[in-house]
């Protein structure tokens, strides 16, 4: 499954449903097929989307590239090259950041 993190103030954000249901997750949101996460709601989230990418990078702090997994599990069971949580998550950041500038909601699932 794929999920389009959508807004009016940027580009789409595509992810897959697996990596998607965590963002919703650590953004606060009811993981599901379609949502929002309001203009009122963008400073939390993307509070709470910045702590976990601070959390992740210093998990990650002083482990050397090549100790790194080289490749994680899907939650379908297929294996595919490992992405750390800050580099999944940046993209949405941004596209949280340029929606709370120019205060338009961002939707998924529509």
């Amino acid at each position: 499954m794929i999920v389009t993190f959508q807004s009016k103030a940027s580009g789409d954000v595509i992810m897959f449903g697996d990596v998607a249901h965590r963002m919703m997750e650590l953004m606060g949101k009811e993981v599901g097929d379609q949502g929002i996460v309001t203009v009122a709601q963008l400073p939390a989230a993307l509070a709470s989307l910045k702590a976990a990418i601070d959390a992740d990078r210093e998990v990650r702090k002083g482990v050397h590239d090549e100790d790194l997994p080289q490749f994680e599990t899907a939650t379908d069971g297929s294996r595919r090259p490992y992405v750390s949580l800050s580099q999944r998550a940046t993209p949405l950041v941004e596209l949280l950041e340029w929606s709370l500038k120019k205060k338009v909601p961002v939707l998924w699932g529509v």
